[in-house]
């Protein structure tokens, strides 16, 4: 078991330098761009698979990192660059962990790759759990997976919302509703292939910002996937759901759902996300405070500018750290007993809100500009607190955990 250390060994220092490079010199300078035209930076992110970035190899490595460290580290860089154009690059990274958590080894080892396609024909992925009126409540979920035993098919209907890549995908995995009974205790995640009949893009959503990563809703008519689509297997399905109607005749103990499993797992390199973005604004407001000057002198000789950039890195640097313990954690198989990686979501999201919002304030009106990046950034760091579990909820899995009651 690796110890947790707060210092990079020398081959995570170059990987983490390779990426800062990409972040700075393909990724920042079409970060504007395709802010404004609001569509997927196809150009950027086969560049990044050029590179080798964007590829099943590389997030592999990462995540077997035995420190923990490498994916809160690769996430941190690419958004330090840009958040909508890193969520591009990495937002099929979601699928992928939706199969990683649920899937057979077969199945991982059929359906990554296809995600991520190679570099002369990339490829993206979607994960689609969010529905209209199932976001936060995953109980009220409605998409329902029907299975035709004659067939050996499952049949799914429903609609999907907030769906990165949605549409556009290649793979689509799909959380649905298979046992309405058990209400999110009744859930499974299904593969959706290439090409697959009855399985539409709906509303693309114009957003408040990550406008360079495509979000849309995802529309499901009848459609049918073979039996091997199902993340897990029948057999196993089948065990889970025994289990878990006997648990609900008896008042037993919650089992987690196909959905919780992969935000679960991901809950950490959201908040490197959010740190990666933090981070950038801090270093703009920290070079426009050293350099603007007011009244005479450098704006950074005011205690009122100095004092908030001395909190800013202070925040930045404490969720830096609950994100890497968590991630650290997930890696060495300890227990989130504490709930340490909802905190870690929690603190970095809250953090980025926060800091890009001082930074527009430093920088004053230059701030409120597109001019001057940090106006992007405080538009993008809005949505940490709202994807893969808002703030409040967060907050109500820390409590539940640390009280054990079922606080509402």
């Amino acid at each position: 078991m690796a110890e947790f250390t707060m210092e990079l060994n020398d081959e995570q220092k170059e990987v983490r330098d390779w990426l800062h490079g990409f972040a700075a010199d393909v990724i920042r300078p079409a970060a504007a761009e395709w802010d404004e035209r609001e569509e997927t930076p196809w150009p950027v992110i086969q560049e990044a698979a050029k590179l080798g970035i964007y590829s099943l190899d590389f997030y592999a490595q990462q995540f077997f990192d035995p420190t923990g460290l490498g994916i809160p580290m690769t996430m941190e860089e690419l958004f330090w660059g840009d958040a909508g154009i890193a969520l591009s690059i990495v937002g099929t990274g979601l699928a992928a962990v939706g199969v990683l958590a649920n899937g057979t080894e077969e199945q991982i080892g059929t359906w990554v790759p296809q995600m991520y396609g190679d570099a002369n024909d990339v490829k993206v992925a979607a994960f689609c759990s969010s529905e209209p009126d199932a976001g936060s409540d995953v109980a009220a979920m409605r998409t329902r997976a029907v299975y035709d035993e004659a067939k050996d098919e499952w049949v799914l209907n429903g609609t999907k919302t907030w769906a990165t890549n949605g549409g556009i995908a290649s793979v689509h995995v799909v959380v649905a509703v298979v046992d309405p009974e058990l209400g999110s205790k009744g859930h499974a995640s299904f593969i959706v292939p290439p090409n697959t009949p009855g399985l539409a893009q709906g509303q693309k959503f114009k957003k408040h910002g990550i406008r360079a990563s495509h979000t849309a809703e995802v529309v499901l008519e009848n459609v049918r996937v073979p039996g091997h689509c199902l993340l897990g297997g029948k057999e196993k399905l089948d065990e889970r759901l025994a289990r878990a109607r006997e648990r609900a005749k008896s008042g037993g103990e919650r089992v987690k759902n196909a959905a919780m499993a992969t935000f679960e797992a991901s809950r950490p390199a959201v908040g490197a996300m959010a740190v990666g973005t933090a981070r950038a604004a801090y270093e703009e407001a920290l070079e426009y405070a050293k350099t603007r000057s007011q009244f005479g002198r450098p704006i950074i000789d005011n205690q009122g500018v100095a004092f908030q950039l001395a909190d800013m890195r202070t925040q930045i640097d404490a969720a830096r750290l609950l994100v890497w313990r968590a991630s650290w954690m997930a890696t060495t198989g300890k227990k989130f007993e504490n709930a340490e990686g909802s905190m870690s979501k929690l603190y970095a999201s809250e953090t980025a809100k926060k800091v890009t919002g001082q930074a527009i304030q430093i920088l004053g009106g230059n701030g409120f500009t597109r001019e001057y990046p940090v106006e992007r950034m405080h538009r993008d760091a809005a949505i940490y607190t709202i994807f893969e579990g808002t703030s409040e909820i967060q907050r109500l899995v820390i409590a539940r955990t640390l009280s054990g009651m079922p606080i509402r």
